[in-house]
């Protein structure tokens, strides 16, 4: 029998470029992370949907990847277009729309790359780039025509899909690692291959004010959701630690998390808020959490684009218009822990830095000291 859940592809379109935008309701957390899985499908932050680049070929792939599940597709938008005269001038695309597909020996190998990569213990979002970017790669060689991996290849890739395409510098540094680790998966020798990684830029967080904060949390009624939120500020949590929390985890008596296999693949404890014990033991007597803390559906652990749209949608209703993400939050716990006169080496400790230099980034923020400089205006 067929779902009837229904996935909706339609055309969008962003600096003159039409991609593929994929909606469904998103309370289904299985869609949700199937769709996130599939290849080249990214989460768009700036219009809250699950999109990809637009070609007739992609359209067909993604109706059979949901056919296949039994899901519904419904893609009258494109036939719509087609139809329409007046269409918004489309800039070339991406070198990635003209590529091939993988052949079937290609995609055997990739499998086996991702399950490689897996046994390695990489995060599962390290795991869907590296495999998603070495399928790029892979693709390349086939519209190049070539048979064999070479550093001339490499830097051609590098070139062509990454330089020219104007991705950014942390996305070609994940380029980078990723055909490196499939070399290594597939032993291949290759002379010469020495492409120098660019410096990233050097950018300041963004922080929220603690007025900002308290509005956020105020303005965030469903007590799930606000739980989680006062559990990554006041605990300085990424949001992929705090979905992975169980309750086991939870040290009422002490005030202390344990935040296992973090980033780095280390061990840590960080603060449990007096003020938020409350708050957490009633969502826990409400809720009923088998194992994880925050539990999706079927009792697997909340996705993060649920939580990014829990964020944004109480962004909205406090009225906060400056950007920031689930991560600002972090960036403002360590900031506000400064201000108040924390030691660095404390901070460094419950955010997990490897090193002072990460935490030192919050100096720059922080507006403790700048306060108290004199502007050479006021004495003239």
């Amino acid at each position: 029998m067929i779902d009837k859940t229904q996935i909706i592809l339609k055309p969008l379109w962003h600096n003159k470029i039409m991609y593929i935008a994929i909606e469904f309701d998103y309370d289904c957390d299985t869609l949700k992370n199937f769709t996130s899985d599939l290849p080249h499908v990214k989460w768009s932050k700036t219009y809250n949907i699950f999109c990809t680049h637009h070609n007739k070929s992609r359209i067909n792939e993604l109706f059979q990847c949901f056919r296949n599940q039994g899901w519904y597709v419904n893609y009258e938008a494109f036939r719509v277009l087609k139809k329409t005269k007046h269409l918004p001038e489309v800039k070339q695309t991406s070198i990635i729309n003209k590529l091939p597909i993988l052949s079937d020996d290609q995609r055997v190998s990739i499998s086996h790359f991702k399950k490689w990569l897996e046994q390695k213990r990489f995060s599962h979002n390290t795991v869907n780039t590296y495999v998603d970017v070495t399928s790029s790669f892979l693709r390349y060689l086939n519209y190049q025509n070539l048979n064999l991996i070479s550093a001339r290849s490499i830097e051609q890739f590098n070139y062509d899909f990454i330089f020219n395409a104007k991705k950014s510098i942390s996305y070609q540094n994940q380029c980078i690692s990723g055909i490196k680790h499939y070399i290594d998966f597939k032993n291949i020798e290759v002379d010469s291959f020495d492409i120098k990684r660019p410096s990233k830029d050097r950018k300041l967080p963004n922080v929220l004010s603690k007025s900002d904060v308290k509005n956020l949390f105020d303005a965030t009624k469903n007590l799930k959701h606000k739980t989680l939120l006062i559990l990554v500020y006041s605990s300085g949590l990424r949001i992929g630690e705090a979905l992975k929390l169980r309750i086991k985890d939870i040290d009422f008596e002490r005030g202390l998390i344990h935040i296992k296999s973090a980033k780095g693949k280390k061990d840590r404890y960080t603060l449990l808020s007096k003020a938020l014990i409350p708050i957490l033991k009633s969502y826990i007597n409400h809720y009923t959490p088998n194992s994880y803390l925050f539990e999706g559906r079927f009792g697997d652990p909340y996705t993060q684009v649920s939580a990014r749209q829990v964020f944004k949608k109480s962004l909205l209703n406090a009225g906060i218009k400056k950007y920031s993400t689930l991560h600002t939050l972090r960036h403002s716990f360590a900031t506000h822990l400064l201000e108040a006169g924390t030691d660095i080496r404390y901070i460094q400790e419950l955010l997990g830095h490897n090193s002072p230099k990460t935490t030192m980034i919050y100096t720059h923020v922080s507006t403790t000291k700048l306060i108290d400089i004199k502007n050479p205006f006021d004495s003239l």
